[in-house]
C-alpha cells in the first residue's frame, strides 16, 4: 500500500504532510509553549493547595510534572497539562480517575487532592494568555518498574492489576472518551504520514509492512469487536511502580493522560508490548504470563485473544513512527522520548518473522484452561 506525504523543493527529500495540517493529536505534540519553572510550581502548591514545598522536576514527554516535598515528610506531584489539550480531555481524564477511587478503594492507583476552593483542577493562567490545568496527585513510593528486575510472579501481578483498573472502568463513559490521541493504536493509521521520516530502508519497509498489515486485516478485525470501554492505553514500564522490598508487587499504575474509548483488548495489548523477548518466540513466557494472568481475571473471547498479537505489533509500530518523529523535534528530551525506540524495533522484527498464525496460536495455548 502507499502512504500519504508530500515532496519538497529538493528531489529524493521526504515531508511528512503532518505539518503544518496536523492532526489534532500530532498537534498537542507539536506545539511547544512555555514551561513552567521550579518556582512557579511552588508558587502554585501554596496558592492552589496551601503547600509549602520544594519542587523537583521530573521526566516526562508531554505535560509537565513535579515532585514536591514538604518538610513534614510529605510528598505529592503537580501535574501541569499540556495548554494545548482541549479542557473537556482533561475534564475526562479527571473523571475517570475519581470514578476508579471511588470504584475500588484497593485500586493500585494514585489519588487525586482537592484544591483549597474544593475543586480537583486548579487553572494556571500564565504569561501570554496560556492558560493550564494543574492537579495535585498523591506520590507513590517504591520503584519503577523499568527499574526493578523482571520475573513471572511480577508479570502474573501485572496482569491481575491491569484486569482489576478495566473491570473497575466498566460502566464508565465521558462525552471525550473518544477523542483523537495520537498514541491509539486503534487509528494506528494516523501515523502513516510519519513513516518516511524514518530514514533506514530496512525498518522503513519493515514499518511500512506492519501498516499494510494493520489497514488491510486489523483494523475491520478491531471494530467488529463488541466490547469496548475506557481503557488506560499506556502501561508501559515507566508507568508502573513496584514496591522497593517486593517488586513482584504492584505499588501503582501511573498517568492516565493516555485513556481512550476503545476495544478492551487494546489494552492488554499495549502492556503486552512491553513484556517481549528478544527471542525467536519473542512473546513466551514473560508476554504470556502477563495475558495468561488478565485473561484468568478478566475472561476474553478468541477473536480477542488471537487478535493479541497484531495488536502488540500495532503498539510497536506507532512507538517507533511517533517517537522518531518527536526525538527529531527535541533533541533535548531524545534519550526519554526514545526510552522504548530500541525495543520496539527489536519486537517488530522479532514477531515479522513468526509464521503465519504463529503468534496467536501461541497466545491461545498460553490462556487455554483458564476460564473464557
Amino acid at each position: 500500500m502507499s502512504f500519504p506525504f508530500k515532496r519538497s523543493a529538493e528531489p529524493d527529500r521526504v515531508v511528512p504532510a503532518c505539518n503544518p495540517g496536523a492532526s489534532p493529536g500530532q498537534a498537542v505534540f507539536a506545539a511547544e509553549p512555555p514551561r513552567l519553572a521550579l518556582a512557579d510550581a511552588e508558587s502554585i502548591a501554596w496558592q492552589a493547595y496551601g503547600l509549602r514545598a520544594t519542587a523537583r522536576l521530573l521526566s516526562s514527554e508531554r505535560d509537565q510534572n513535579f515532585l514536591l516535598r514538604l518538610d513534614d515528610g510529605r510528598a505529592y506531584v503537580l501535574k501541569a497539562t499540556h495548554p494545548a489539550e482541549d479542557p473537556a480531555v482533561t475534564d475526562f481524564q479527571t473523571q475517570a480517575q475519581l470514578h476508579l477511587m471511588q470504584a475500588d478503594a484497593a485500586l493500585p492507583i494514585p489519588h487525586l487532592h482537592r484544591t483549597r476552593d474544593g475543586g480537583w483542577v486548579y487553572w494556571y493562567e500564565g504569561p501570554v494568555g496560556v492558560r493550564r490545568a494543574i492537579r495535585l496527585i498523591s506520590f507513590v513510593n517504591g520503584m519503577p518498574l523499568w527499574q526493578a528486575e523482571r520475573g513471572p510472579a511480577q508479570r502474573a501481578a501485572l496482569g491481575q492489576a491491569l484486569a482489576a483498573f478495566d473491570l473497575a472502568l466498566q460502566g464508565f463513559d465521558h462525552p471525550m472518551a473518544g477523542h483523537e490521541l495520537l498514541w491509539d493504536l486503534q487509528r494506528a493509521e494516523s501515523v502513516a504520514d510519519l513513516l518516511p521520516l524514518i530514514e533506514e530502508p530496512g525498518r522503513r519497509a519493515l514499518a511500512e509492512s506492519h501498516m499494510a498489515r494493520f489497514v488491510e486485516n486489523v483494523r475491520p478485525a478491531l471494530r467488529r469487536l463488541p466490547r469496548r470501554q475506557v481503557i488506560h492505553n499506556d502501561l508501559n514500564a515507566y508507568n508502573i511502580m513496584v514496591f522497593q522490598d517486593d517488586p513482584a508487587r504492584i505499588a501503582a499504575l501511573l498517568d492516565f493522560g493516555d485513556m481512550v474509548r476503545a476495544p478492551l483488548v487494546q489494552d492488554l495489548g499495549v502492556a503486552a508490548a512491553y513484556q517481549l523477548e528478544d527471542a525467536a518466540d519473542p512473546i513466551t513466557p514473560a508476554a504470556t504470563t502477563l495475558i495468561a494472568a488478565y485473561h484468568r481475571a478478566l475472561p476474553l473471547d478468541e477473536d480477542e485473544l488471537v487478535l493479541l498479537p497484531d495488536l502488540i505489533a500495532a503498539r510497536l509500530l506507532i512507538t517507533v513512527a511517533i517517537t522518531g518523529w518527536r526525538a527529531h523535534q527535541h533533541p533535548e528530551n531524545s534519550k526519554y522520548i526514545l526510552r522504548n525506540n530500541g525495543l520496539a524495533w527489536t519486537g517488530l522484527a522479532r514477531l515479522a518473522a513468526l509464521a503465519p498464525g504463529q503468534a496467536s496460536d501461541i497466545v491461545l495455548e498460553a490462556c487455554r484452561g483458564t476460564p473464557a
